[in-house]
């Protein structure tokens, strides 16, 4: 099986476990009485089912999102764009008094 494979079901499988430590504790501390929703409903069984595969869902693509950007290679040295010069210096700049007067009304409208 390729690497690219093998890493993404390991992933979706992690991704599928957290879900279900996720729900669990959302029933365990009983958030917006889940538990008693969940115990006392004929379907509880299958809401249960459903949101752990939703959130599933949810926490497989975000683990393997973040597997798939930790694989870059990491470079030495700085990082980032070019170096900003510190030393600042004011330009002039001439203004036509037409534009100004246009630019004035139109921020009154």
């Amino acid at each position: 099986m390729p690497k690219l494979v093998r890493l993404y079901i390991r992933n979706v499988a992690l991704g599928f476990a957290i879900a279900a430590i996720f729900v669990g504790l959302l029933l365990w501390f009983n958030v917006m009485n889940l538990w008693g929703l969940v115990s006392t409903s004929d379907v509880g069984l299958l809401a249960v089912g459903i949101l752990w595969f939703m959130n599933g869902i949810v926490f497989a693509g975000v683990q393997f999102a973040f597997a798939v950007m930790s694989l870059a290679e990491k470079k030495g040295g700085p990082r980032g764009g070019t170096p900003v010069s510190h030393h600042l210096e004011p330009i002039r700049v001439e203004a036509k008094a037409e534009a100004v007067r246009e630019r004035q009304v139109r921020l009154k409208r």
